[in-house]
């Protein structure tokens, strides 16, 4: 099978259910913005971590092409076949204990910080605001899509924020206070 199919060539692609659609489609633009936030966490694990984030990142990473898969599956038949394609409200439960577990270790915000710090810490930040944009993109869709996936972005994006100020932590990366 060859990697290109020639079928997008006129600016429209195929959602799970294989209606056609344009490429500029609200649904497309919001999966595309979950694609773009995935390969931001590719770039930071790239980047080296620690084993705890690195297996944090990972699964998040998994998560998020189900998210994906359920933005192009408007009808849900997908998430009957595939299981793996389905975030669900423990997956949310999940990334709130990773948030409570990771805070333990940082000195409590008293102000607000600016992104950045090392490398890694500032590809985080970008990935935290790439996660609030595609959260954006789902929320305006219509009909809306299943809840847990707004719920899923947005603790996403606060567990985000704490990994970024954890891994500038460990490596002694100061923040700086707005």
């Amino acid at each position: 099978m060859k990697l290109y199919t020639r079928t997008g060539d006129a600016g429209e692609t195929a959602l799970f259910d294989n209606s056609r659609v344009s490429k500029a489609d609200a649904r497309v633009d919001a999966y595309g913005e979950v694609d773009e936030l995935n390969a931001w966490l590719g770039l930071a694990r790239a980047r080296g971590l620690d084993d705890d984030l690195e297996s944090a990142l990972l699964h998040i990473q998994r998560d998020l092409f189900a998210v994906g898969a359920q933005l192009a599956d408007p009808n849900d038949r997908l998430a009957t076949r595939v299981s793996k394609a389905v975030v669900a409200d423990t997956d949310v439960e999940r990334l709130e204990g990773l948030i409570d577990t990771f805070e333990q270790e940082l000195p409590p915000l008293t102000r607000f910080i600016l992104a950045g710090g090392g490398e890694t810490g500032a590809a985080i930040h970008v990935s935290r605001t790439v996660c609030r944009r595609a959260e954006r993109r789902i929320v305006a869709l219509a009909p809306a899509p299943d809840p847990v996936l707004i719920r899923y972005m947005n603790r996403l994006s606060d567990l985000l924020f704490v990994l970024a100020r954890v891994v500038n932590h460990r490596a002694h990366q100061p923040e700086i206070e707005w």
